[in-house]
């Protein structure tokens, strides 16, 4: 059951999320009798908007402090013709984005929109291009853009000011989708065009209450605007590894096995004195196995990605990957922990395109310019393990081992009884040790992390 939907006005959200709002000048935009389409009635609806909403135009555009973070807000009035985008919305829209850009902050659009204005025709929907310029702009910039999405969101400003965020929150029971109420198929299911079901699908990041939304808002904008010089290794979180080295290659794999072994969460909230998760591949999938998001470690910001244990499925892949890309872009160092038996290989997994976005991972981090840190923490299975792994930066715990394939799995393949499985493993030469001689691993003189 989803929660009621939030029907704040543009400046009653501007109000729940900072003290200090300032709008920017309207940019001067004048159109003849009825708009740029001489459509009749289109200026009288126009004054009623004004009248009804106090408001000028469909959004409303400012700066403010968010917890300490000045940023750039895009409040939209769905009082205002459905808070719709015309040519003057444009107009504003791309007066703030350079605003923005000249004065390095980050982007807040808070978005309540039914899409583009009928009335103003091609030129309302060319505007979408028109947005999706001052986006990519400022991507290029380094500057981050987190949207807020309200009630409603949907047509264009979901598919510009919304889908093309880098983060992306919405409040509980909001209406989300391409197709608006009056335009979707009679048949389809109302309950596939919400904020619930967009979280599923991976398409956002997270439900914020509105009670919530300021204090989100505020982590968010420190973590993407502080970054660290670097990620640093994680330490052992406890209970502590084994004293010694595994000796065997067989004992490698039982200990990094071992369901009293710590995991990535272990790891990460021993690492982190805050974090918040990244979800969603953006392509309809979302891998709880793998953990992905932006954390503060000795008040910097560091962005993970990391493994569970399970076997790590396409949408783990492709969500890693845009972390990576992400943090990337805004300067922000990347910490990996590897930790799979390998990539999920079940005729689900093929058919969600397992091949292509692990070609897609190997590539963002071998493109990566931001330094990228790896520990491998568990089991190291194949080229789905090696995918998150920075090359000539990789670290391994005591409990954990890396190979080409699963021991069995290599036994099977060279046509070796199972008994032979162990004396496989140590031929494959997994242990820490090994693949610290091998170079495949770094080490701090003879000492493991």
């Amino acid at each position: 059951m989803t929660e009621p939907t939030d029907r704040r006005s543009a400046r009653e959200i501007l109000a729940l999320i900072t003290d200090d709002f300032t709008e920017l000048p309207a940019p001067d935009g004048k159109f003849g009798p009825d708009g740029p389409l001489a459509w009749e009635g289109y200026e009288a609806a126009r004054a009623r908007a004004a009248e009804r909403t106090g408001e000028q135009e469909s959004v409303v555009c400012g700066t403010g402090h968010v917890g300490g973070v000045r940023a750039v807000l895009l409040a939209f009035e769905f009082g205002y013709l459905g808070g719709s985008l015309g040519v003057r919305t444009g107009d504003r829209l791309e007066a703030a984005y350079t605003y923005a850009r000249a004065h390095r902050l980050p982007v807040v659009p808070l978005v309540a929109t039914g899409g583009s204005r009928m009335q103003e025709g091609m030129l309302a929907l060319t505007q979408l291009q028109r947005v999706a310029r001052q986006s990519v702009l400022t991507r290029e910039a380094g500057l981050p853009q987190i949207a807020v999405l309200r009630d409603p969101t949907t047509g264009g400003g979901w598919a510009t000011l919304g889908a093309g965020a880098d983060i992306i929150l919405t409040l509980p029971g909001a209406q989300i989708g391409f197709a608006g109420s009056r335009v979707r198929p009679p048949d389809a299911d109302p309950a596939a065009y919400t904020a619930e079901a967009q979280l599923a699908a991976g398409a956002v990041d997270a439900l914020v209450r509105p009670e919530d939304l300021r204090q989100t808002l505020s982590h968010w904008l420190h973590l993407l605007t502080s970054p660290a010089l670097e990620a640093p290794l994680p330490r052992h979180p406890g209970p502590s590894p084994a004293p010694d080295l595994p000796r065997t290659g067989w004992e490698a794999v039982q200990r990094a096995r071992s369901p009293q072994r710590p995991r990535a969460d272990r790891y990460l909230d021993s690492y982190f004195t805050h974090r918040l998760a990244l979800s969603g591949d953006r392509c309809g999938g979302t891998d709880p196995g793998m953990l992905c998001g932006f954390g503060e470690h000795a008040g910097r910001t560091v962005a993970y990605a990391a493994q569970t244990g399970t076997p790590t499925r396409p949408a783990g892949y492709r969500t890693a990957a845009r972390l990576i890309r992400l943090a990337d872009r805004l300067g922000i160092p990347v910490l990996t922990l590897v930790d799979t038996p390998g990539a999920a290989n079940d005729a689900e997994a093929e058919r969600q395109g397992a091949g292509a976005a692990i070609a897609e991972l190997f590539t963002t981090v071998a493109s990566a310019r931001t330094p990228i840190t790896t520990l491998l923490i568990g089991e190291g299975g194949s080229g789905g393990a090696l995918a998150l792994a920075a090359p000539d930066n990789t670290w391994a715990a005591p409990d954990s081992y890396f190979s080409v394939i699963a021991p069995e799995s290599a036994a099977a393949i060279l046509k070796r009884p199972p008994e032979d499985t162990a004396a496989t493993a140590d031929q494959l030469r997994v242990r820490p040790q090994d693949l610290a001689e091998l170079g495949v691993i770094r080490t701090e003189g003879s000492s493991l992390p």
